[in-house]
């Protein structure tokens, strides 16, 4: 689709080049790291700065991750603080922690201070409501049928239900769903609570399994704090403590995802933007678009037609079979040499002079711009989704595999080489954080030219210190994977492989940085007053690397300012409309 040049093309920010100290002290140090002046105690310090990050980055986590055990000890622990303030028993806890959602706090303070109206809340009554009179036998208030008192039972409100009602009562609530965990009293108009004690007692053993199980995860689902993991299979929760307002959660299944929207992480992103661009990955108006602009409705039936090749002259498909010129869309009986031929139309030439054509021919040129530029992201954006996938299958082959063997032919402890897992651990962060820079570019602001420019430069550096690292942990590595012994430059290497894996966190955490302040920096380093355009650095396709080395993001054909007079495109599916039109013909949002 692009030429070479076309895919490393960016536009540079002059004065950002040339005065902006935005990649100074930390990444000037970092590029130190393998430059030919080596300090002979460089690998040293390297380690203790990897390590420092490492530890660093785990005491920011703004998260816990909980297995089964956890959640359930964690729910046990709150039942008994509330059973032990409020003097209640267990069971009675646990319908107020459930109706509280497990907010311990929240219970506390609707207890004490109107103990009467949340017991009439959550049904726990203080007294019997109907009283146990002194007979053999009781009417069940289902079946009617008349029953010995032992096979009467009764909630705290005394109502009388045989056990055979009951069982069956219970035994549909729990298996209609979690909808148990909150089950009343049979009676219409009583709103006393069935607690877990008496569930116990009348469900069958396999229905208490699936009560026990409902009850332990609503401490998840119910919690505001706490989530389950959104990876296929994975059994973990995650307790979130909103802190540094970084939502980003890695389980331990090696999942990683967006705490507020549950997508996968999408930093530097925020969570409106990813479900713009999920939706329109997934949606229809692409496809509309792409008639729109790639072909013509037949004149009599109106079915779309793709001409790719060929002459002017074009027939329909069966049963409509109309014979109609390409360009004019008359009849073709009324074509021949003097109207040009197969290949040319002057009716069209005239008419399109006189304007005619102009209104079909805009919104067509609209469609294409708009299906070209969505393209262009969207290829790039892919392209790292896949990168990052083969990454990931190369850090389990580097853990399973090659760390092994390099430990044993360089005679090195396996802890000694943990900077490999990590310069590939980093990789697949950068990769995840690459691909979402593209619906960020895609829905930047055409008119926003310094915000742009100043983004393409960022994305580039970013890009570039990636593909290092990238070239650097896999080609590079390999010299010493085939090695039949000990080699002195494996020193060299780690030393290397280090630098680069902190100069490109460095860089990634700028970009990060500045696109989630919007690109603030933009008018502080003076890009919006005087720019140039020049090569971007970013690294080139590397062979045997599939989607790697896209470069950086170019302005695509944008949608032009005399075509805005007539037509406008939808900011939900970027179906072109025509300017009359107050609802867009595809989504039916509102312009």
């Amino acid at each position: 689709m692009d030429s070479e040049d076309d895919l490393h093309y960016s536009t540079d920010v002059e004065s950002v080049d040339d005065d902006c100290d935005f990649y100074s002290g930390e990444m000037d140090m970092g590029m130190g790291y393998y430059s030919d002046d080596d300090d002979p105690d460089a690998e040293d310090f390297v380690d203790d700065d990897t390590d420092d990050y490492f530890e660093a980055s785990r005491r920011e986590q703004n998260y816990t991750i909980l297995n089964e055990s956890d959640i359930r000890q964690r729910q046990e622990d709150d039942i008994t603080r509330i059973s032990s303030v409020l003097s209640i028993s267990r069971v009675a806890s646990i319908v107020l922690l459930r109706h509280f959602n497990w907010n311990v706090t929240k219970v506390h303070d609707e207890w004490f201070a109107d103990e009467a109206r949340v017991r009439k809340q959550v049904g726990l009554l203080e007294a019997p409501v109907v009283h146990v009179l002194n007979a053999r036998e009781r009417t069940c208030g289902i079946c009617f049928e008349s029953y010995p008192n032992n096979r009467i039972k009764s909630a705290a409100c005394g109502h009388p239900f045989c056990v055979f009602c009951w069982e069956g009562y219970v035994s549909t609530s729990i298996n209609d769903g979690p909808g148990c965990l909150t089950l009343r009293c049979p009676d219409p108009s009583c709103g006393a609570v069935v607690d877990q004690d008496m569930i116990n007692s009348l469900a069958s053993s396999e229905d208490r399994k699936k009560y026990a199980r409902y009850l332990l995860r609503s401490y998840v689902e119910d919690n505001k704090k706490t989530k389950w993991c959104p990876a296929p299979g994975c059994e973990h929760a995650v307790l979130f403590d909103a802190g540094n307002g970084n939502y980003d959660v890695s389980c331990f299944c090696t999942y990683s995802f967006c705490w507020k929207c549950t997508e996968e992480a999408h930093r530097p992103v925020d969570c409106a933007t990813v479900e713009k661009w999920i939706l329109k990955n997934s949606a229809e108006s692409e496809n509309m678009n792409w008639i729109l602009a790639n072909s013509k409705p037949c004149p009599k039936c109106k079915r779309p037609i793709e001409k790719n090749q060929g002459c002017m002259h074009m027939t329909c498909t069966p049963p409509c079979k109309f014979e109609f010129c390409w360009l004019c869309h008359g009849a073709w009986s009324d074509h021949g040499e003097r109207t040009g031929g197969f290949y040319a139309c002057n009716r069209y030439e005239v008419a399109k002079q006189d304007g005619v054509y102009d209104e079909a021919e805009k919104r067509r040129e609209m469609a294409k711009n708009s299906l070209e530029r969505y393209t262009h992201y969207y290829e790039r954006w892919a392209s790292n989704q896949t990168s990052r996938q083969k990454a990931i299958a190369d850090l389990h082959q580097m853990q399973n595999v090659h760390i092994e063997k390099l430990s044993d032919i360089h005679c090195t402890p396996e802890s000694q080489l943990k900077f490999i897992t990590e310069a590939w651990l980093q990789i697949i962060e950068c990769r995840r954080v690459l691909k979402w820079t593209y619906a960020y570019g895609y829905y930047l602001p055409e008119l926003e030219h310094a915000k742009r420019q100043f983004f393409e430069y960022l994305q580039g550096k970013a890009e570039s210190g990636l593909e290092r690292l990238h070239q650097c942990a896999e080609k590079e590595l390999l010299q010493f994977l085939n090695a039949e012994g000990p080699s002195k430059e494996f020193n060299d290497f780690r030393t290397k492989l280090a630098g680069l894996t902190s100069v490109t966190r460095n860089y990634f955490e700028n970009l990060v940085r500045a696109l989630e302040n919007g690109l603030s920096d933009v008018n502080s380093h003076g890009a919006s007053s005087g720019t140039t355009s020049s090569k971007s650095t970013a690294g080139s396709s590397k062979g045997g690397r599939s989607g790697r080395g896209k470069g950086v993001s170019r302005t695509a054909s944008s949608t032009r300012s005399g075509d805005n007079a007539t037509h406008w495109s939808c900011e939900h599916c970027t179906f072109v409309n025509t300017r009359s039109a107050t609802t867009c013909e595809m989504c039916h949002q509102r312009h």
